[in-house]
Parts: structure tokens; C-alpha cells; sequence
């Protein structure tokens, strides 16, 4: 498994795996499938220096993507981060998850992130889990604030401590 930064050229395939988590309501709030042009300007708000956009290779196929985004854009909070993984569909459920959390939770220090955060669905418990295996702990609890498909969904912002 290799992580690289990722290039325009990447942005496509980082687009087809977030969109493929769409439909099962599981990962994203978005309800319908975004457009590349639509996350150009997500995609230039990374930096490689503390805000990465990494995309995931194994045997030199992109197999998920993992971003850093600031937390709350107020000098105060530049040292937390939330972290965004993603997983193309046909590798999900063999143990990249917590690969990938594992080499981003030791690259923080580098990053100058102290404070790591998840911002996952209450109802998606597998990533829970993935969060709670790696030490994060839930530190708020949102209930029924996201609404797809006439139902509503809480969310929970789970956090660690990092790094610096």
C-alpha cells in the first residue's frame, strides 16, 4: 500500500469513490453525485505541508483516497483537523480502513494536527468501530440532524489527540 499526494489528474477517480458511497446513505450527506468541476476548489484547498489530499495505491491502482480539512477556519483551531476517508467499492471490508487511519494518525505530528477528528453517522457503525479501534473516542453526539430520503440520521464527531 502506497499514499501520494494526489494530482488534478487523480480528481476524477477521487470523485467515482465518493460517489459511490451516494447511495447507501452511509458516509456522505450528499444525496446526489457530484461533478469533478464541483470539487475543484475542495481538491485546492489541500497543501501538502498540513492539509494533505492523499490518494491510496495497491499494485499501483488507486484503492481509496484520505483528506485533511480544517476544522472550524479560525486560527485558534489550526492544529485540528478532520480526517475524510474513502474507499473504492470493491475494496471496502478487507482491512484498508484501518490502515489508513493508522498511517494518518502517525503522520500528525508532521502536519502539525494535535487533535484528530471523524465526523460519521450515528447509524454506520462500522466506521465507528474503525474510530473506536484506533483510540478515538465519541466527544459529541448530534442527533437527528441530517435528513436523506425522508428519514432523519444523527452524527457523531468522535476525536483523538495527535501529534504535536
Amino acid at each position: 500500500m502506497k499514499f501520494r499526494n494526489a494530482t488534478i489528474h487523480d480528481l476524477p477517480v477521487i470523485v467515482d469513490i465518493y460517489n459511490s458511497t451516494i447511495p447507501g446513505r452511509m458516509v456522505t450527506a450528499d444525496t446526489t453525485p457530484v461533478s469533478v468541476d464541483e470539487k475543484v476548489e475542495w481538491f485546492n484547498a489541500h497543501n501538502e505541508t498540513t492539509r494533505p489530499l492523499w490518494v491510496v495505491e495497491d499494485a499501483e491502482c488507486i484503492i481509496g483516497w484520505v483528506s485533511f480539512q480544517d476544522f472550524y477556519g479560525r486560527p485558534a483551531y489550526n492544529g485540528t483537523a478532520e480526517i475524510s476517508i474513502y474507499i473504492h467499492e470493491l475494496q471496502r471490508r478487507k482491512g484498508y480502513g484501518k490502515k489508513i487511519l493508522a498511517y494518518a494518525i502517525q503522520q500528525c505530528a508532521s502536519l502539525q494536527i494535535h487533535t484528530l477528528l471523524g465526523f460519521i453517522f450515528s447509524h454506520n457503525t462500522g466506521s465507528l468501530q474503525l474510530f473506536f479501534q484506533l483510540g478515538f473516542e465519541e466527544w459529541a453526539n448530534l442527533k437527528e440532524v441530517a435528513e436523506m430520503d425522508g428519514k432523519r440520521y444523527g452524527l457523531k464527531i468522535l476525536g483523538r489527540k495527535v501529534g504535536v
